[in-house]
């Protein structure tokens, strides 16, 4: 079964939902590797959408009616849990079509600072990730003595 995000690629996917998982042993973001993350993010991205129309609807449904000014505050308090969580994930979706524009280009999966390949490992817990863990504890370092000064 092809997707849109297959389909777009020209690619022919139909191995990778038999658990494909790129490997180091071969070719750095190959045709093969990139669309698989091109796939999870896609997936990532489609996922919180969801959320956040459930989290509307759910919104919509149960709005503020307790009666009992204890159980409208705790309410009030979890909304507002529920609607910063949302908005981080907002801040994630750009996140995550930054990572797909990159797919395109052909520079996903290449730190931003120093240009070498972002390992793989790293690439799968963090999709988005623009730099390799190196780089990025020295750019948190370089915040922190920022901050501090």
């Amino acid at each position: 079964m092809a997707t849109a995000a297959s389909e777009y690629s020209g690619l022919d996917t139909s191995d990778m939902e038999g658990g494909y998982r790129p490997s180091p042993s071969e070719e750095f973001m190959n045709p093969r590797q990139q669309e698989y993350f091109r796939r999870k993010l896609l997936d990532w991205k489609e996922s919180i959408l969801r959320e956040s129309k459930e989290t509307l609807a759910q919104l919509q449904v149960d709005s503020l009616r307790e009666p009992d000014v204890t159980d409208r505050a705790s309410s009030e308090t979890d909304w507002s849990i529920e609607l910063r969580t949302r908005d981080r994930q907002r801040k994630l979706i750009a996140k995550i079509d930054a990572a797909l524009r990159r797919i395109e280009e052909g520079e996903y999966g290449y730190c931003e600072v120093t240009g070498e390949p972002i390992s793989l490992a790293r690439l799968e817990a963090r999709p988005v990730a623009t730099m390799t863990v190196e780089a990025q504890e020295r750019h948190e370092r370089n915040e922190k003595v920022s901050r501090e000064e």
